[in-house]
């Protein structure tokens, strides 16, 4: 009875099979497709601010000795920003569930905002240093919020799509920061204007949020069906609308009884949970480790590592990584509602794993002869041309779906931190590890890396190519107590509670 319900849901397979006409496509709803956007410009500064401060550091080496002179200083500056995401996407999954995605939304650009004009203003690298604290701060917050959003946002049948924009708003303002750095590499002030034109974007999102609503699933959750209805009717027509509205009803009630019972440790003790806690954390963890922020923070450095020392010949080399991110992505958008998550993943670890060896080649040889120095150049190019349209937006587009209505917010907050930490194990050892074994075996620890990210693919991670939450949610309760997941899962749900 359970599955026939589930294949019956408003969304899923079964359900459009019959009602084909009320399938959604991408681009037939301007109203989500706006959503999508003006959410995903938190995906944009995000974007924005790991590119930025790739090029902004060469310049504020050249301001300030003590970042010229100190590796430390400069990983310090690159991962204080991580390390403010890290505590703003650890409290930025119970912010989105008290206060909803719209608010969370709302703090976030005014964290943001500060930040961009703190780094601007910055006398020392102290003062560019908490400036970097609050903008990390801002964004992990925004990491959080914004995948969440659009995913409660969308139809099943194009969720994959719409939450992948969001991915290309972060390649977006990453190739947007390297046009801005290239802007300002002869003006007067050079890296306080690619740092303090941050706040733009994220004023922009600030007015246009308020003229959007919050999730409906968010509204019916706290008991604002009214609110939540009229959402809807703007994503759906009359006839699907209805089996909208009927399908969440029943759940809501549901899900609220267990809203008040959510702990903490709940998704440790509870098999289902941990089951897909370990799919989103790890591939959040895996997309970090297999070096994609080596490449985009320290790119421009990369190039010069390379033996290319102009600093406007890097930026500008750069300048065509971040577009090949920016392309790859809108590849991605494309092929994981058709070719599906999995797939993808692992098509793209295959190439992320050749373009680590072929950095590693150059880097190895680049005494030798000169034209390794392209050959890194290349090399670069093809991890961003076979990462972005798998392992850039497969992370985040699964971690916004895996997860039950009640726990999205925490385990969401819980596998972004995750994310961050990774992060900034990565972005605060490159530099160092790089200069005590070289890159070229810093980029063969990475290739290795890619290796177990795939093997981890392979083994747990399922395909949710246009399904529903709830039948996302079925396929854990198969893994974790077999094919008669109701009977058993509520016998183990009584015996949990009863401990």
């Amino acid at each position: 009875m359970t599955t026939t319900r589930r294949q019956s849901a408003p969304g899923s397979s079964g359900y459009l099979d019959v009602y084909p006409d009320r399938k959604i496509s991408f681009f037939k709803n301007p109203f989500i497709l706006g959503l999508t956007a003006v959410a995903g410009i938190g995906g944009m500064l995000f974007g924005y601010d790991t590119g930025v401060i790739s090029g902004a550091l060469l310049y504020i080496k050249d301001d300030f000795e003590a970042v010229r002179q100190s590796n430390f200083l400069q990983e310090t500056i690159v991962s204080m920003a991580i390390a403010g995401a890290i505590v703003g996407a650890a409290t930025g999954g119970w912010i989105n569930d008290v206060y909803g995605r719209k608010k969370a939304t709302l703090i976030a650009d005014v964290i943001f905002i500060l930040g961009a004009i703190g780094m601007a203003a910055a006398a020392d690298p102290t003062v560019l240093i908490l400036g970097r604290l609050l903008v990390g701060l801002g964004v992990g917050v925004a990491s959080v919020t914004a995948p969440v959003y659009i995913a409660e946002a969308s139809p099943s049948e194009i969720r994959g799509s719409l939450v992948s924009t969001n991915v290309l708003m972060i390649t977006g303002g990453q190739f947007l920061s390297y046009l801005v750095n290239l802007a300002f590499t002869r003006v007067r002030g050079t890296w306080r204007w690619m740092l303090g034109v941050s706040a733009v974007p994220a004023v922009v999102q600030f007015f246009l949020m308020l003229s959007l609503p919050e999730s409906p699933r968010w509204l019916f959750m706290k008991n604002r069906k009214n609110e939540a209805v009229d959402v809807l009717s703007k994503i759906y027509d009359i006839d699907r609308l209805e089996d909208e509205v009927d399908f969440l009803t029943a759940l809501s009630e549901q899900e609220r009884q267990r809203r008040k019972n959510i702990k903490f440790g709940d998704v440790f003790r509870s098999k289902e949970f941990r089951l897909a806690f370990l799919v989103g954390a790890g591939l959040q963890a895996f997309q970090q480790f297999i070096g994609i922020n080596t490449v985009m923070y320290y790119s421009p450095t990369i190039v010069q590592m390379a033996g290319f020392r102009s600093n406007e010949l890097a930026l500008l080399l750069s300048l065509l990584v971040a577009a090949m991110n920016a392309a790859g992505t809108i590849l991605g958008i494309y092929l994981i509602d058709h070719a599906g998550r999995k797939k993808l993943a692992l098509c793209s670890l295959g190439g992320v794993f050749a373009s680590l060896i072929i950095l590693s080649v150059s880097f190895l040889n680049q005494s030798s002869k000169e034209h390794y120095g392209w050959l890194a150049v290349l090399g670069l190019v093809l991890y961003i041309a076979f990462f972005a349209p798998g392992m850039g937006p497969v992370p985040w587009t699964m971690n916004s779906e895996i997860y039950p209505e009640e726990y999205r917010g925490i385990c969401g907050g819980m596998s972004a931190t995750v994310c961050w930490v990774s992060n900034l194990i990565v972005s605060q050892s490159f530099l160092s590890v790089a200069d005590g074994i070289g890159t070229g075996s810093t980029f063969l620890i990475l290739a290795a890396i890619t290796v177990l990210a795939f093997v981890f693919v392979v083994l747990h991670v399922p395909e949710t190519k246009g399904l529903t939450f709830d039948e996302v949610g079925l396929i854990w309760k198969e893994r974790a107590w077999g094919k008669n997941a109701d009977s058993q899962n509520l016998l183990a749900q009584g015996t949990e509670n009863q401990s």
